[in-house]
Parts: structure tokens; sequence; C-alpha cells
């Protein structure tokens, strides 16, 4: 197990998780945590959102939008419960999985609309909405992932209400940039009980999130398509 305080993520230039978590007296972490249950096949890797509260910060929450956000590091929860259960049962493959731990808040140092975050792989993100920053977290996550140079990224993420518009409360949205990976998933997905449906990943979705000021922007058009515009950004990282 690694836990990347504020000086390690610092260090490894990780901007962007740094910058969600600035408005809040706690400070973020990254953890990283590998199984290693033999082969040779390149590590499996599982990335998870930890926003332990998510108050919207500057693009602050309604009250009844805001009661339940300790919820949102569900997806954290879930890449922590994989890898503990592969290890638990012994799986014979190699497992990675990191999580980004942070605190969404409005303390004064908090990240500002119109602000540009340096994510650490480089990529430039114009800030429209501080409450679209999930994938801002996700950014540094995944791009320290994507040199470990794992056979497959699984990410798993509480992301945007998008989604429940889309689909409702009872199906998970599904996204990849790699076909036969996603059938592997959805196929474990069904043969436990649990729903999914993959949205499309179109390269039209690309021009929204573009910027005029940076690379990209962290959220699209309106709330039109909102799951695959997050989606698309969190792309950038992968490739």
């Amino acid at each position: 197990v690694e836990v990347w305080g504020e000086p390690r993520s610092t260090a490894e230039g990780c901007r962007a998780i740094l910058a969600v978590g600035a408005g809040s007296p706690k400070t973020p972490r990254l953890l990283i945590l590998r199984y290693n249950g033999g082969g040779s096949e390149k590590p499996l890797a599982l990335v998870g959102k930890g926003v332990t509260f998510d108050s919207g910060g500057l693009s602050l929450k309604p009250s009844a939008g805001m009661l339940d956000m300790k919820c949102d590091m569900a997806g954290a929860a879930a890449a922590l419960g994989a890898i503990a259960s592969i290890a638990a049962l012994k799986i014979p493959i190699h497992v990675v999985a990191a999580v980004g731990l942070v605190e969404n808040m409005t303390g004064g140092n908090a990240y500002k609309l119109g602000d540009v975050v340096t994510a650490r792989s480089g990529t430039t993100i114009e800030i429209h909405n501080t409450d679209a920053e999930g994938r801002v977290v996700l950014a540094d996550v995944l791009d320290v992932v994507a040199d470990l140079k794992p056979g497959c990224i699984i990410d798993a993420a509480t992301l945007t209400g998008a989604c429940m518009v889309a689909l409702g409360r009872d199906i998970a949205g599904v996204f990849t940039n790699n076909q036969s990976s996603c059938d592997v998933l959805k196929d474990a997905a069904r043969s436990v009980g649990e729903r999914v449906w993959q949205l499309p990943m179109d390269k039209d979705f690309d021009s929204q999130i573009s910027s005029n000021v940076a690379d990209i922007k962290n959220v699209g058009d309106g709330r039109l398509g909102g799951a695959i515009t997050a989606a698309k950004l969190l792309e950038r990282f992968v490739r």
C-alpha cells in the first residue's frame, strides 16, 4: 500500500486533485494498493473516485442535493472492496487499485470557476463548474495508473447526475474505448444481477469539452449528454 499525501502529490505534479481539495483543511490523499497473485500478465487496474464529501465547492449544491454526499466515495469503496476480495480469494492475477480521496469544500483556498488547472499529464483543464470535481480528481489518478502500464483499467465513480437522468437509479452507465474488455465486464455484471447499459463514446462529443483557454474544460455544453462528455474527458488521460 502506498499513500500519497500533499508533499508527494505536489512532487508528482498532481495539481488537479490538489486543486479540488484546496478548499478543505483535510488535504487529499492518493491511495495505491497492489495485489501480486502470480502470473505473467499485465496487472488489472481498478480506479475509484473517493470524494469523501461533496458540497459542490463554489458551485454550491442545494441542501437536498448535498445531504447524501458522503456517498460520493462509492467508486473508491468499490475499487478497494474488489481488490480486498480478490486478495482474500487468492485469485492468481496481478491487480492494482488506485483511488483519489478528497473533500470538495468552500474554504478560502477553494478552486474557482475560470481557473485553469494543469493535471499530472500536463493537460490543462478549464474549470466551468466546481461541482464537476470527480473527473478532475480522476484525471490525476488515471495518469498515475497509466504509468504502471496495466492490461486494462476499470474506473468506477458516482460521477454525474446526468447518468441517472438517462438510466434511472438502478442501472449503471458503462463507457469504453476497448469493446472486448467492456463485453467481459458487462457479462460479469449480468451474471451477478448488476444492471448496466453501454452508452456511446463517439468522437463527435470531443468538441463539447474543448476550451478556448485550455486543452479541455471540465463540463460539456450544458446537461445534454453530460455523462458522455464526462467520460470523454476521462478518456484523455488513458490514451
